[in-house]
This record gives C-alpha cells, sequence and structure tokens, in this order.
C-alpha cells in the first residue's frame, strides 16, 4: 500500500497506522514537537487513525 506524507510517497503494509507511516517517513519526531497530522481534506487525524492506499497526510 503506498501512502504521501507531506506529498513523499511512503510504502507500507495493509493494516498499518498514520503512526507507522510517520515512522517510515522519518517525521514522528515533528510530531512530538507540537505539529499535527491532517488528511487531503484539512481533517485533522490520530497517530492510531487507519490508513488507505493513496492517502494523503500533511503535517502542520
Amino acid at each position: 500500500m503506498r501512502v504521501f506524507v507531506n506529498n513523499e510517497p511512503v510504502d507500507l503494509l495493509p493494516g498499518m497506522t498514520v503512526r507507522h507511516a510517520l515512522i517510515s517517513a522519518g517525521l514522528l519526531k515533528e510530531m512530538e514537537r507540537s505539529k499535527k497530522a491532517y488528511d487531503e481534506w484539512g481533517n485533522e487525524i490520530g497517530l492510531d487513525g487507519a490508513l488507505a492506499d493513496g492517502m494523503r497526510i500533511y503535517l502542520k
């Protein structure tokens, strides 16, 4: 499954979470610095949120 974190592709196994995508992208520490994750429509998503193929995640 491929998702995009800040427009960079990240390949993950099915069943992985937002936390796994951020770890793979090397951005989990950014979340610890008070940044938040959002989907492509601007909705805030949690670290335990489910992923779907092609999903886009942005840190702000």
